[in-house]
């Protein structure tokens, strides 16, 4: 099963008001496991770049100017992300993205129906709680120090580990992979070591005792 993890930076949060695409990655899995196979690109956005959103990406227009326009790496984009499944966080706002540009290129759009969203992945599983990238991989104890501006690629790599910890986890996918496809295990009976009685002798006192308990019964049944 082959499944793209995507994550776009932007000028702004609405391309309908002229906003932009400055960075996009995708990762590729097969089986809810990385492959090392990725795409990334910088993207000049053909405008300026509000510092409200620099301060969350780190991306400036003087960095921007000389790099690609979409319009450039769209082919490419195209061709690695393939028919996959797309798994986004929040994604119905890249897919709002992605779909703008494609439309400027003239290419076909990507079916909202494509993408996995793990913001809804995540709120399913966890009612109420937090379900932004930083506080799942605080859920899961992913490592995430590295993570100082949003950057596409090293947010992908990150959402790649949610993702597998929304489906399930690592540890059971493999120990049924490995029920699946390896031989059925043999158990061996235990060797019983055969031990004699325990000889427990009477105590006298004891024994009187218990012969005085029972003269006290009626007509006891061994006495018959």
């Amino acid at each position: 099963m082959r499944e793209i993890v995507l994550d776009t930076e932007t000028t702004g949060l609405d391309p309908a008001a002229g906003h932009r695409i400055v960075e996009i990655a995708a990762l590729e899995l097969l089986h809810h496991v990385p492959t090392g196979r990725t795409f990334r690109e910088y993207i000049n956005p053909e405008r300026d770049m509000p510092p409200e959103a620099e301060r969350i990406h780190g991306l400036s227009a003087e960095f921007l100017k000389d790099k690609p326009v979409f319009k450039a790496i769209a082919p490419d984009f195209v061709d690695f992300i393939g028919d996959a499944r797309l798994i986004i966080h929040n994604a119905a706002f890249d897919m709002k993205f992605l779909n703008a540009e494609l439309r400027g290129c003239g290419l076909t759009l990507l079916p909202a129906d494509r993408a996995v969203c793990t913001v809804t992945m995540a709120r399913h599983r966890f009612p109420g709680a937090q379900v932004s990238l930083d506080a799942l991989c605080r859920r899961f104890e992913i490592d995430n120090s590295a993570r100082t501006f949003h950057g596409a690629l090293l947010d992908c790599e990150l959402l790649a580990e949610v993702y597998l910890e929304l489906c399930g986890g690592r540890q059971p996918g493999l120990v049924l992979e490995t029920r699946r496809l390896g031989t059925p295990a043999v158990v061996a009976p235990l060797a019983r070591e055969a031990r004699p009685p325990r000889v427990h002798p009477v105590i006298p006192e004891e024994e009187a005792a218990h012969s005085a308990m029972l003269e006290k019964l009626n007509n006891p049944v061994w006495r018959v």
